[in-house]
């Protein structure tokens, strides 16, 4: 029988390409790709705070602050390659606002010389210096001088607040450390009228932000944010001057 000589050539080699296939692909189909950082369900402590306001967009009350405490609720709807669409909503039942009081500075000139100091006067919806000059007369006397209203002292008031409607939107899911967006709207309700009197104590909020969410598991995680956070009453009350700021929240998240 004749053979060929380049078979006898090459069949040790063959030999060897497949005793070295035998033995890897095994452990290739064994070694799946990594799992995304994605939870169905998701449960969150957060707590939130700012420290001040200014008119970002549409709040024009000055100087306010916030701090919150409360919960969230997460839901994954449609999870993919490049983004992670969550449902999110949250609960805050320690929802604190904080209004600069009023001090009023008399310096009176007429009839009689003198300066007169009255603290804690309901806020003020701007802390700027309002200057106001007076002169009148009354059965023949002239009363003339100065009066000055300036923040002086803070008061805080309790409330509790709720965002059920929300959307989270992480970015990279095949990644420890995330980035996101999300937006929220809800309500605030307070114990007194806020930011001013006359104002309302019913409250919407509306607010959007970015941030990371770190994954120390594909259980637990841990989620920073920075927001802009209005609070209007739409007009409902006498006075709706809106309350913007800048929040800063933080959340120990975890789920399955």
């Amino acid at each position: 029988m004749l053979s060929d000589p380049c078979l006898y050539l090459f069949r040790p080699r063959l030999l060897a390409l497949f005793l070295l296939t035998s033995t890897l692909l095994p452990f290739a189909s064994a070694q799946p790709e990594s799992a995304p950082y994605v939870r169905k369900n998701a449960f969150g402590i957060l707590a939130a705070y700012s420290n001040d306001s200014s008119h970002i967009f549409v709040g024009t009350a000055r100087q306010r602050k916030l701090l919150s405490l409360g919960v969230s609720y997460t839901r994954s709807l449609i999870s993919g390659q490049v983004v992670n669409f969550q449902f999110d909503a949250e609960l805050l039942p320690v929802a604190l606002e904080s209004d600069p009081l009023t001090r009023s500075v008399n310096v009176q000139t007429s009839p009689t010389h003198g300066t007169s100091i009255v603290d804690n006067l309901p806020p003020m919806n701007d802390c700027a210096p309002n200057v106001n000059p007076y002169d009148y007369t009354i059965d023949g006397t002239k009363y003339s001088g100065v009066d000055t209203f300036t923040c002086h002292g803070r008061q805080w008031t309790m409330g509790e607040s709720m965002a059920p409607f929300g959307m989270q939107f992480n970015f990279m899911p095949r990644r420890r450390l995330q980035p996101l967006i999300e937006t929220h709207g809800g309500y605030m309700f307070s114990a007194h009228q806020i930011p001013i009197g006359n104002a309302g104590s019913f409250n919407f909020t509306a607010e959007t932000g970015v941030g990371f969410e770190y994954f120390r598991n594909h259980r637990q995680s841990i989620r920073v944010e920075y927001r802009y956070h209005h609070i209007s009453d739409a007009d409902t009350s006498f006075f709706n001057p809106g309350i913007d700021n800048g929040v800063f929240q933080a959340a120990w998240v975890f789920g399955r």
